[in-house]
């Protein structure tokens, strides 16, 4: 959606630019073809921004977290993400890492509900399987497979339409997660 929105407002903006001729309607002022030129990176301009908060993503996977923000972006092995945090009231899920830093993932939004819920849920899942003892988190059995949660990256910067999301009220589920 974000990338049809910045292809329209390019359109837009050129279309602008190129009725951007001839004198101003008191006559003082000319536009130029650098006047047109600007409209036109003014445009493209907008459509960058557009696109900038389609970026957040996060993906999980068996070695850590690859975490795509606005501005910036981390991959953080297991070993460093301490907690998993998405308290009431915050607008995002952040992470607390070994040295007592922060950092926020923004895919991850307090607006998408319980998707958001569930997907907090399966990262901490993932943290904690990833932090047992190497020993139990194999199985026994050599021909069986990993678990779901192991096996799939979590992907929550993908974009998905409100048919695939969970019901807003359903019963007995909170709509926040609180460590």
């Amino acid at each position: 959606m974000c990338w049809v929105l910045a292809a329209v407002v390019v359109v837009v903006f050129s279309l602008i630019a190129t009725a951007l001729t001839g004198p101003t309607g008191n006559g003082v002022t000319i536009f130029q073809p650098s006047d047109q030129i600007a409209m036109i990176l003014l445009g493209v301009a907008a459509a960058a921004a557009i696109l900038a908060f389609a970026r957040p993503s996060v993906v999980a996977d068996a070695d850590g977290l690859t975490i795509r923000n606005v501005i910036g972006g981390y991959r953080l092995p297991w070993q460093v993400i301490r907690s998993v945090r998405f308290e009431r009231g915050s607008s995002w899920v952040t992470l607390e890492l070994a040295d007592e830093d922060v950092v926020s993932v923004m895919a991850i939004q307090s607006a998408d509900r319980l998707y958001a819920v569930e997907a907090a849920r399966t990262l901490r899942q993932l943290l904690t399987e990833s932090q047992r003892p190497e020993a139990e988190s194999q199985p026994l059995d050599a021909g069986s497979q990993r678990s779901d949660a192991e096996s799939q990256p979590l992907d929550a910067g993908s974009q998905r339409s409100d048919a695939d999301r969970p019901e807003m009220h359903e019963p007995g589920r909170p709509d926040q997660v609180t460590d």
